[in-house]
């Protein structure tokens, strides 16, 4: 779980606390996550934590501390934790709530590196200006259903479009394949890394973008079922809703 933001885009209650922590009808998204991952019959869970990394309490849970959070984004957390990249691994957003059968439909996944992808993404925008569509992680499909295509706002193409949900799966040899590519890359390149202005402040959608560019298959798992992720004030009040029971 790439646990390193903080929720200073909800409220100003909260910008001092790990978006994880952020409490969602009394329970912290994380906890939210480790349950359903309880379920689904996942026990070993680290999460990569970054500057308010003390206010992590939950027990059952490893931490792995991203000592270098000022000078990289997303990716480069996910990499500090890249020793425990290995066999089976789930890498899960840290602001996202799910249901479980999600989490089970990407487990039977076969390919060597999974993202689960929903293509009905549009209606969770309904209402949402603090955080419109053009901020979703979209992905591209061609006629064969084969990602070709990863990063935010896609638009006016003749292909589908769905949301990437922030979860990846990796089995076999594709958590090798992330690691060797990514490290490949901090080596040699210098400058502009897809959208963002070098490797170190890349996303994970940068990476699994440059993973399709180097023909290494990124297999869609087209989920259904309840969903949200939590930038903002408006969207915990809808996570509030939707996860009422």
């Amino acid at each position: 779980i790439i646990a390193a933001g903080s929720g200073k885009r909800i409220s100003n209650d909260v910008k001092n606390i790990p978006k994880s922590m952020v409490k969602v009808n009394g329970r912290s998204i994380i906890e939210y996550q480790l349950s359903v991952l309880n379920k689904a019959g996942i026990n070993e869970v680290y999460a990569i934590t970054g500057p308010y990394s003390e206010k992590f309490n939950i027990k059952n849970i490893k931490y792995v501390k991203d000592e270098k959070y000022e000078k990289h984004d997303i990716l480069g957390s996910l990499m500090e934790a890249k020793k425990f990249l290995e066999k089976d691994t789930i890498v899960l957003y840290s602001d996202i709530i799910f249901e479980l059968k999600i989490i089970e439909k990407i487990l039977d996944s076969k390919e060597d590196i999974s993202i689960a992808v929903d293509m009905n993404w549009e209606k969770n925008y309904e209402g949402r200006t603090e955080h419109p569509k053009s901020e979703a992680e979209n992905i591209e499909l061609n006629n064969n259903e084969e990602i070709i295509k990863i990063k935010k706002n896609i638009q006016n193409v003749k292909n589908n479009v769905g949301e990437f949900l922030g979860i990846i799966k990796f089995r076999n040899r594709g958590s090798e394949l992330f690691v060797k590519k990514y490290e490949e890359l901090i080596k040699n390149s210098n400058g502009l890394f897809h959208e963002s202005p070098s490797i170190l402040k890349a996303y994970v959608t940068d990476m699994i973008q440059e993973l399709i560019d180097s023909n290494i298959k990124i297999k869609p798992i087209f989920v259904s079922g309840k969903w949200c992720e939590i930038d903002t004030m408006q969207d915990l009040k809808n996570a509030e809703k939707i996860f009422s029971s």
